[in-house]
Formats: structure tokens, C-alpha cells, sequence
């Protein structure tokens, strides 16, 4: 009998959930290990880097960046496919895969760990997800360990005080062009989950359980709330819709790609090639300053790379010029 794969996650990673949620949806064989002390040793085995989530298949090769894993899984185990038969729609299914990996981490990311009330929130459900079984002296101080080392990383992500207003501004534009457009699908391209949606909710599931961005998503986005629970057990309820359809509602996300998440991008891989501490890129609302990130630009080219491939699909070069990406992808 074939070995289950193995996911050595945590509740708290939005890329933990992510792969796991795809698993599901492909009903492939495997077991969720939530990473702790208890299975260091185990997850030493497969994890180059420490990170999760880090996958153990069953042959005992371990997989690693939830984009990679997915299209590793969907390579070997293509039905029920995630991605929709029309080629232009499956780029943008990726584009949107990307974002929410890339962006939408950005938005998560800054409110768990800037407000007190998020930080308190999070390094306390930490505390309690790596002792389950510890007494309340021990969860304490692991969630006082667990804030002070957290609590100094939200420059990677750009946050900071002068970016705070305009993070959140990003985040509550976004829940609304989704809330408008999810409000008659199950699921961003349809009646079934698409690559993108496996992106972009994992991140906005973790946005939805803590205390700012779930009570914001709560109160103004109640169709997207249902979409990030739905996408923990996906499944397929129909088909794809087609681009006519999807357009009136998909069109104005994709055109907050093009304004928000591609100039950023650009300007991050812009500022490492020229060996840059900090870039500044004007988006709507106003310059947004951060230090460079490595890994943000070589996912730009994988997605570059991918464009090239589709660009020859009807309609794409279109449908991506007038959403303002056309520019940043080629």
C-alpha cells in the first residue's frame, strides 16, 4: 500500500493551509503534521530550508514553497484539474495564484503583527499551537518569546507606521472588488476552484481569524468570508465559467493587480538589481518605501516566464492590457 504524503505544517501559515486545502480538493492521500518539537527530528528529514510547509512524499523526497509542491502534485495527479481548459483564463488564474502569495501576504502579514490586540492574538495562539500541552506558564512565556521575535520582522513586508494606513486602505479595497465578485460564484473562476484560489485564500483565511482584518472581513465582506471557509474543504460543484461572464466583476481585481501588486513588484526587482536598501513606488494612495526582498523577484520572472508561454492565447494580451499589467509581465 502507497504511503500517504506527509505535510508538516501549521494552522497559523497561510501556505501551510494552502497546500492542504489543494490536497483535499485533489482527495490525494495525506497526513497533516502540525510542525512541533515532538517531530523536529522527522522534519529535519525533508525541510532545506526551515520553513513551512514542507511536504514528505511518499517516496521520501521532501517538497518545499507551495507553488513549486502544487504544480509538482498537479503534474502527477491532473484530474480534477485546477485549471480552467481556456489557456488565457489559466494565466490568469496564476497572475492571481501569485498575487495572493506575494501581495496578499503583505496584507496579512502587516496587521498580525502590528496592532497590540493582533500581536497579542497571534503570539498567543502560537504559544498554544507549538505547547499543546503546556502549562500556563510555559504557553506564556513561549507567547512572550514568540511576540518579541515577531514583532520585529514586519519591515520584510513593508509594514511600518507610515505604511499602516496605507496597507490597510489596500486591504479593504480588495475585500470589496472580491465581496462584489464572489457574491454570485462559489469561486473566483467559477463553480470550482482554480489555481488562483488556492493563493489568495489561504491568506485571507488567516486575514479572517484574526481580530482587525477578521472583524473588518466580517463586516463588509461576508461572501469573501464564506469563500476563504469554503476553500479549507473545496470541492468541484460545477464548471469554469468563460470570460465574458467572469469579466464585469474579475476585471476590476485584475486591474488592481496592475495598479498595486505588478508596479511593486517591479520596482522590489528594479531596486535589488541595483543593490538598493529601499525603493519607493508610487500606487494609489500615495509612495509606499520598503527594503527589497530577493524572493519577490525571482517569482517575478517565474511569472514573466509563464506569460510568454500564454501569450498567444486569444484575448490575453487584451484582457491583461487593460487591466494595466501588460507592461509588467513582458
Amino acid at each position: 500500500m502507497t504511503r500517504p504524503y506527509r505535510i508538516f505544517g501549521s494552522e497559523m501559515s497561510p501556505y501551510s493551509v494552502k497546500v492542504r486545502s489543494y490536497f483535499r480538493f485533489k482527495e490525494i492521500p495525506h497526513l497533516w503534521v502540525p510542525r512541533g518539537a515532538d517531530n523536529e527530528d522527522e522534519y529535519r528529514r525533508f525541510a532545506r530550508l526551515p520553513i513551512v510547509p514542507t511536504v514528505a512524499t511518499p517516496d521520501d523526497e521532501g517538497l518545499q514553497d507551495s507553488t513549486p509542491i502544487m504544480e509538482r502534485i498537479e503534474a502527477a495527479h491532473p484530474q480534477p484539474s485546477v485549471h480552467p481548459g481556456d489557456p488565457a483564463l489559466k494565466f490568469l488564474s496564476e497572475l492571481i495564484e501569485e498575487f495572493g502569495d506575494e501581495w496578499g501576504n503583505k496584507l496579512m502579514f502587516h496587521h498580525r503583527w502590528y496592532a497590540q490586540v493582533d500581536k497579542l492574538a497571534s503570539a498567543q495562539t502560537l504559544a498554544r499551537l507549538s505547547l499543546p500541552h503546556g502549562d500556563p506558564a510555559a504557553v506564556a512565556a513561549r507567547a512572550a518569546m514568540i511576540l518579541e521575535r515577531m514583532s520585529g520582522r514586519g519591515h520584510f513586508v513593508g509594514s511600518s507606521d507610515a505604511n499602516a494606513p496605507l496597507i490597510s486602505a489596500y486591504y479593504f479595497e480588495l475585500i470589496d472588488l472580491l465581496e462584489a465578485h464572489l457574491s454570485s460564484r462559489r469561486y473566483l473562476f467559477g463553480e470550482r476552484p482554480a489555481f488562483a484560489d488556492f493563493g489568495l485564500a489561504g491568506q485571507l483565511y488567516e486575514c479572517s481569524v484574526d481580530p482587525t482584518c477578521g472583524a473588518g472581513m466580517r463586516a463588509r465582506g461576508g461572501h469573501v468570508l464564506d469563500w476563504c471557509h469554503r476553500m479549507m474543504e473545496p470541492r468541484a460543484d460545477g464548471e469554469f465559467e468563460a470570460w465574458a461572464s467572469l469579466a464585469p466583476t474579475l476585471a476590476p481585481i485584475l486591474s488592481y493587480v496592475g495598479s498595486y501588486f505588478l508596479p511593486w513588484t517591479t520596482a522590489n526587482a528594479v531596486a535589488l538589481e541595483a543593490g538598493a536598501d529601499a525603493f519607493t513606488v508610487n500606487l494609489p494612495g500615495g509612495p509606499y518605501t520598503q527594503p527589497p526582498q530577493k524572493y519577490h523577484a525571482r517569482s517575478l520572472g517565474a511569472l514573466k516566464a509563464k506569460y510568454a508561454a500564454a501569450a498567444s492565447a486569444p484575448d490575453l494580451e487584451a484582457i491583461v492590457a487593460e487591466a494595466g499589467c501588460l507592461a509588467f509581465l513582458r
